[in-house]
């Protein structure tokens, strides 16, 4: 009998404000490890949150103890600051239950704060949720974290279409199955990224392994290839090579064994183990720099795939550096890179007839979805450029514009509800195919399998992006019939 990884409901309409959290146990930074210990065991909890100035800086647990001081023989009378774990993550106690287990993953911390902005009601453990969540994607995500080998991950990952129809069958909305997709695939890179570092030794200066295009954008189908780049920082000359040498040949041995779990090679090589797409902080400032000043309709693909960058794996803060000078970049005038890019997102025309009134099929009897959603994803993505929004999910960047007022309510639920409605009929597509026919996944839509519903669900998006098509061609283009 199949595994259920459904069983529990309440994952996705549970909130954290209507589980019971643990009351927060804390102590001075200076207090000796021996004496934190104590605290955890009269108190009979395995958290223990460290203060500075009041404010909480760490924590330490029962591993922690385990790992830094019984063994490796530490000095137990030494501060908890000095061995308590960071960073500390919170959430809002309004988030959803589901929310809080894929923040912990991501993190890599068994414990959240609740609450927000320093005001906190308690904590939660990763372990607590997740046995109260049995049999949910979460277990899941954990096995994942445990497996041992390149073939017991690619099992995981060939696992993955089934949770997938499991959660689409109940209901679970496409925006939170990209969120489960995204959050195994992650955990498998970083698995990946970790064990080859293990290999080839420390890295020689500070670097990020980021990863691009639907990856980076939380937005992964379970038809996926590798989308991936390395910035690292700038060393001497003396060293530049031999820097450079060593990323390119960790970038190899990286892809090659995701391509081995099942995420195959980008066939249009966008992949830090191209020589192109590995470089130090201040060659990638130039590329940047001058695919927005040189901008072309070629260019433009480029730039719209390495806006689209996601930290996965090292130092946060060169990406970060990064996000600071396209921040300043882009208040300069760049009205021919956001010509092109708008030029881009009008290059695919809705399926509909002369009068928009039915749906136009290709010679196959089909329409390829991943090019219906493709203007969405676009044309999102030049408002957030020109108003320098640097989140990176489509459905984020919405909502990020209707906040700004660039969105209007009504653009803000037509074009989400499009989008996730696509979303979740391509994911369903995939999952089909796979599952039930045992055949590798496609983007093909064929009308003849669409209820009447459906279909006419269909029109109305391509009706809709069709409008925010000529919209876009206004606003960025200057011209309605160009």
């Amino acid at each position: 009998m199949k595994e259920n990884y459904t069983a529990s409901d309440q994952l996705y309409t549970l909130r954290i404000e209507d589980v019971e959290v643990r009351p927060i146990l804390s102590c001075p930074g200076d207090t000796p490890t021996f004496e934190g210990a104590r605290l955890m065991a009269v108190n009979k909890v395995s958290c223990l949150f460290v203060l500075d100035g009041g404010r909480i800086a760490g924590y330490v647990t029962d591993i922690t103890l385990r790992d830094k001081i019984v063994g490796q023989r530490g000095d137990p009378s030494q501060p908890v600051s000095a061995v308590m774990d960071t960073p500390v993550v919170s959430i809002p106690s309004d988030a959803y239950v589901y929310e809080a287990l894929l923040l912990m993953f991501q993190n890599k911390t068994r414990y959240l704060l609740v609450g927000h902005e320093g005001v906190y009601t308690g904590f939660l453990s990763r372990n607590k949720l997740l046995s109260e969540m049995a049999q949910s994607p979460m277990v899941f995500i954990q096995s994942v974290k445990l497996a041992r080998s390149d073939e017991e991950l690619r099992r995981k990952w060939a696992t993955v279409p089934l949770i997938l129809t499991q959660l689409l069958d109940r209901g679970v909305n496409a925006q939170i199955a990209n969120q489960v997709i995204t959050t195994v695939s992650d955990t498998i890179a970083l698995k990946v990224i970790e064990s080859v570092l293990s290999e080839v030794g420390p890295a020689p200066a500070r670097f990020v392994f980021m990863v691009l295009g639907s990856e980076g954008r939380k937005e992964q189908t379970l038809k996926t290839d590798q989308d991936n780049a390395i910035i690292y920082e700038d060393k001497a000359n003396e060293h530049r090579e031999a820097v450079r040498e060593y990323f390119l040949e960790f970038a190899r041995r990286v892809s090659d064994r995701l391509n081995t779990i099942g995420f195959s090679y980008c066939s249009g090589d966008y992949m830090a183990k191209n020589p192109k797409w590995t470089h130090s902080l201040s060659h990638w400032k130039r590329n940047y720099e001058s695919w927005m000043q040189e901008s072309s309709s070629e260019t433009v693909i480029q730039f719209s795939t390495f806006f689209d960058c996601r930290f996965l794996y090292g130092d946060e803060e060169i990406l970060g550096e990064l996000r600071t000078f396209l921040d300043e970049e882009l208040q300069k005038p760049h009205e021919q890179l956001f010509f092109h890019m708008a030029r881009n997102a009008l290059q695919y025309e809705p399926p509909l007839n002369f009068f928009k009134t039915g749906i136009r099929a290709s010679d196959k009897g089909s329409f390829d979805i991943k090019k219906a959603m493709t203007p969405i994803v676009d044309l999102v993505r030049v408002y957030a450029l020109r108003n320098r929004i640097f989140e990176v999910n489509t459905g984020e960047r919405i909502r990020l514009l209707r906040d700004k007022g660039v969105f209007t309510e009504t653009d803000f639920q037509e074009l989400m509800q499009s989008y996730y409605l696509l979303m979740g009929m391509r994911l369903r597509k995939q999952a089909r195919q796979i599952v039930q026919e045992g055949m590798p996944p496609d983007n093909e839509i064929p009308l003849s399998g669409l209820t009447r519903i459906e279909l006419l669900t269909l029109r109305e998006i391509f009706k809709t992006i069709s409008d925010f098509q000529d919209k876009i061609r206004v606003a960025f283009t200057n011209n309605l019939f160009g």
